[in-house]
Parts: C-alpha cells; sequence; structure tokens
C-alpha cells in the first residue's frame, strides 16, 4: 500500500529514495524487540522507527507533515507511572494500559547522572520506634518517614522535569498520606491503591494488575466529565458538530476544546483561503489531505485551545467529532 501510492503520487526518483531508505532501515531490525507497535515515518532525508506499547490501526498517511497525533495522544492517555512505597524502599514502575514497560532500575539510562537518588530507593535512615510505642517514639517515626518519601518525590520530580505524567501511589494507606502531604505535585496523583499485595517481592505485573480498577475508575470519571462538558456547551448553543463548521470555527480561532474520536480519520479537500473543507473518499486523489482531522486539531492548539481524544465506545460513528467553541 506505501509502496503504490508513493509510486503513484511522487516522482520515480523521490519514491524510490523513500522506499530505499524505509528498506534499509527495516533490514536492521530486530524483531526480537518489538512492542505492539512498529510506526516508521519517512521522507527523503531520513527515516525513524519507533516502537511503542500500544494498539493502533495499520495505516498509511501521505503528507507534508508526519501523522503523529493518534500516536502521541494514544501514548498520553495509555502511559501511567506507579510509585510503591513501603517504609523500608520505593519502586517505580512504567506501564501502558495494563502492560509493564518497564520497572526503573539503577542501569536504567534515565537514571544516570541523577542529582538525586535513583530508583529503586532503600530508606537506609529509617527510624525504628522499638517497643516502646509512645506519642514521641511515634512522632519521629512519621517524621523520618516524611523525609524518607520526600526524597522519593524529588527523585520522581527530577525524572519527569516539568512535564505533567499520571501518578498511581500503591502502599498501605497512612504511607500514602504521608505521601501526599511531602509531595511537590500531588496534582500528578491520578489514583491511589492501598489494598494491594507483595509490594516489596511482588513482580512490576503483578503491582500493575493491582492497580487497574483504580486507573480504569479515573479514566472514566474524565471521559463522564467530557460528556457532561459536550452537553453542556450544546445547551448554550457553543458546540459544533459538523465537520464544515468545526474547520471554520477552529481556523478562525474560535475553538475552547475540540472532542474527538480516537482514531477518527478523514481525507478532505481543504480551502484555507475559502475556509471549506469537503469529505474526499480517496486519499490519494490531487489535493487532499489524508488527515483533515490532524489539521483540525492544530488550528484548534495554536489558537490556545485544547484537543481531548474519546474512546470509541463513548464518541460513536455517530459524533466522532465535537467542537466547544468561545463564543
Amino acid at each position: 500500500m506505501a509502496e503504490e501510492r508513493l509510486t503513484n503520487e511522487y516522482d520515480k526518483r523521490t519514491a524510490t529514495t523513500i522506499l530505499d531508505k524505509i528498506h534499509d532501515k527495516t533490514k536492521e531490525l530486530n524483531h526480537n524487540l518489538n512492542l505492539d507497535t512498529l510506526a516508521i515515518f519517512a521522507s527523503t532525508d531520513d527515516v525513524q522507527v519507533i516502537r511503542m506499547p500500544i494498539d493502533t490501526t495499520e495505516r498509511v498517511v501521505i503528507s507534508h507533515r508526519f501523522a503523529t497525533r493518534d500516536l502521541v495522544r494514544d501514548m498520553a492517555s495509555a502511559v501511567h507511572y506507579t510509585l510503591v512505597l513501603t517504609r523500608d524502599n520505593a519502586r517505580l514502575i512504567e506501564a501502558s494500559n495494563d502492560r509493564v514497560v518497564r520497572e526503573f532500575d539503577k542501569d536504567d539510562d534515565l537514571q544516570k547522572n541523577m542529582d538525586n537518588i535513583p530508583f529503586p530507593i532503600e530508606n537506609n535512615g529509617l527510624y525504628t520506634t522499638g517497643d516502646g510505642g509512645s506519642d514521641r517514639l511515634v512522632n519521629n517515626e512519621s517524621s523520618y518517614l516524611k523525609e524518607f518519601f520526600n526524597q522519593v518525590d524529588k527523585s520522581v520530580q527530577e525524572l519527569w522535569g516539568e512535564h505533567k505524567m499520571p501518578l498511581v501511589v500503591v502502599g498501605d494507606a497512612k504511607n500514602i498520606g504521608y505521601y501526599k502531604e511531602v509531595c511537590d505535585r500531588p496534582d500528578n496523583i491520578i489514583a491511589t491503591v492501598s489494598n494491594a499485595t507483595n509490594l516489596e517481592d511482588g513482580s512490576a505485573q503483578h503491582i500493575i494488575n493491582s492497580v487497574q480498577e483504580a486507573v480504569e475508575g479515573y479514566r472514566t470519571s474524565l471521559h463522564q466529565a467530557a460528556m457532561g462538558e459536550i452537553d453542556k456547551a450544546r445547551g448554550a448553543n457553543m458546540l459544533q458538530t459538523d465537520l464544515q463548521e468545526v474547520y471554520r470555527s477552529a481556523f478562525q480561532g474560535a475553538g475552547e476544546t475540540l472532542y474527538v474520536r480516537r482514531g477518527y480519520i478523514q481525507s478532505a479537500k481543504i480551502d484555507e483561503k475559502a475556509q471549506t473543507l469537503s469529505l474526499a473518499d480517496d486519499a490519494a486523489s490531487e489535493g487532499v489531505t489524508d488527515d483533515a482531522i490532524g489539521e483540525i486539531i492544530e488550528h484548534v492548539i495554536h489558537n490556545g485551545g485544547e484537543a481531548v481524544f474519546m474512546p470509541q465506545d463513548i464518541m460513536g460513528e455517530d459524533q466522532p467529532i465535537a467542537l466547544v467553541t468561545r463564543y
């Protein structure tokens, strides 16, 4: 499919250059390292092959820009991090939906040359209460645990920098509470789980299995809130669902929030001067943009709006796109 479209839509020299680069790059691949998706981005200058732990629909896009928006959004909504806390140590696990991507260890490239302690982190300064159990000793223990969790959080924040990363915190209720008190960005915590078992010795997959219900609950709440915003905008006559009108409003900068069904693609002819969008069945036809939805997303974001991707079971075939306008 890719070879056929390149050959038909470009001159022979350009098509051959791109195809040769793709073939050379894919010959080098070790398919034993493949994840769920293999994405190839190619031009006459370069080819990049990226493995990703997400499920995608196989497709070919020929355009003047790389079609990354679905992949980026899917990764953003799928990937989360699970911080496992006990009084003795802390673990950090990266997951994509219900699959472990990796558990951070001392040899991880991302943790080399860190200013703070790399994961897993041991609590070498743990204060032991002994058998006395006095209020003073208990207070001292809580202070030492909070200091430990503060050190753990500094490592978390260094790994992520200024990026907002969804974090699930696992531990007993007391330790979760202590971490929330001392962490710098509590808004990053999307869920907490206090009933997981084998926190120190359990496999990374066991831990990720233990948090799935909490993660799904968080996502469901977001989707329900989004549908509520759509209904609210509809009642205020500030919602557009016709693709032509959505495009025009996005182009003019009137789009506040764009809701798009995940995986929704539509080829179309776009005339920026006339601010019109005409649907096209054949993406290979002259003047047709493969992914007109991507163009709309870019206009919304460029003009200060936001794009939100919704599950297919919530935004169905009858309403794959909806734009909440500013006025």
